[in-house]
């Protein structure tokens, strides 16, 4: 017989997780939408404010891109050099060196030099200059603890599950300088239940390397990022034995020139029992094809007509509107 104490503590559990509501969980029925570093078309990119904005308008899933401290703390950043995402050149002027980063040298300041509560006296800024710079030097960096306790206050809030798809950046490097991203990553998705076949997680990478590892050492889906242009089917079975999907750059599904016909890379995937999620959807001008006619919603429906299962966008507010997705602001 269980101790009275034991007991209770039971039924209480039992009764909190009855009265608990259900959340709705990611839709199945439609392409998720994957905010591309957060709202970043709208604010600094990776920071908790593009975050819960992308939230608000209707975003499925947060993209926190990982890279490592000097501590060995993932951190949400693009690149490991952020000298164009934060005012780190005003506040460590003399860490500033040079690289050799995956075969390219590079001239700035790392995250990998920097311990995090080094990095919590930086701000981010908005990379792009013809983006608005309104918000620059409001915004800490956030770990990547931050964000997965932000997803889960913000669907809490919203009713519905709200997934993260991180990226490892640079995993061989960060191997190579003794910070491996991989066994930090799965700690923080086991300590909240999320190493699982069902999580609403995505990992993602361009290096099919680590991600043939990560296969035997968790059950959240994986995702290859795709920069190669000959994507044959029997590359695309090789992939399925290692990953769940591929992230394309829209360019490999259909060419910007106003004759394009689209590629059978979205047919391709599929028989090989792959998703397919493309990249990057952006609304300027400078990156919307001619054919669209400057209306940004026209490319998110052509790549719903054309069969995808997920769009990366840096507005995840055109990307809702061309699914006719409502935003989900409290």
């Amino acid at each position: 017989m269980l101790p009275r104490r034991t007991l209770c503590f039971a039924v209480l559990l039992a009764t909190t997780a009855c009265t608990r509501p259900a959340l709705q969980p990611v839709p199945t029925d439609r392409p998720i939408i994957i905010a591309h570093r957060g709202a970043s078309g709208h604010r600094p990119e990776h920071t908790v404010a593009a975050y819960t904005l992308a939230v608000e308008m209707g975003a499925d899933f947060i993209e926190p891109d990982l890279v490592s401290t000097k501590d060995g703390v993932l951190v949400a950043r693009h690149e490991n050099e952020i000298g164009g995402t934060t005012d780190v050149a005003s506040k460590f002027p003399e860490r500033r060196t040079r690289k050799v980063v995956d075969g390219d040298t590079m001239t700035g300041w790392f995250t990998e030099d920097f311990t995090l509560a080094e990095l919590r006296t930086l701000r981010a800024r908005e990379r792009l200059s013809f983006r608005s710079h309104a918000y620059d030097g409001q915004f800490p960096i956030p770990t990547f603890d931050e964000v997965l306790a932000l997803a889960d206050s913000l669907g809490r809030a919203r009713g519905r599950v709200v997934g993260v798809y991180p990226e490892t950046k640079h995993p061989s490097y960060h191997r190579a300088i003794g910070l491996p991203l991989e066994p930090a990553l799965l700690a923080s998705l086991r300590a909240r239940g999320l190493d699982r076949r069902d999580a609403p997680v995505y990992i993602q990478s361009f290096e099919d390397g680590n991600l043939r590892a990560l296969r035997g050492q968790t059950r959240v889906r994986l995702v290859y990022l795709v920069s190669e242009r000959a994507l044959t089917p029997a590359r695309l079975r090789d992939i399925a034995t290692f990953a769940d999907g591929v992230g394309v750059n829209q360019r490999l599904v259909v060419a910007p020139d106003s004759a394009a016909v689209p590629s059978r890379v979205i047919r391709d995937a599929h028989d090989a029992g792959l998703k397919v999620h493309v990249w990057t959807l952006r609304s300027e001008p400078v990156f919307l094809a001619a054919r669209y006619g400057g209306d940004p919603v026209a490319e998110v429906r052509e790549m719903v007509r054309l069969g995808v299962d997920g769009i990366f966008g840096d507005f995840p507010d055109v990307v809702a509107r061309g699914l006719d997705v409502a935003p989900t602001r409290r």
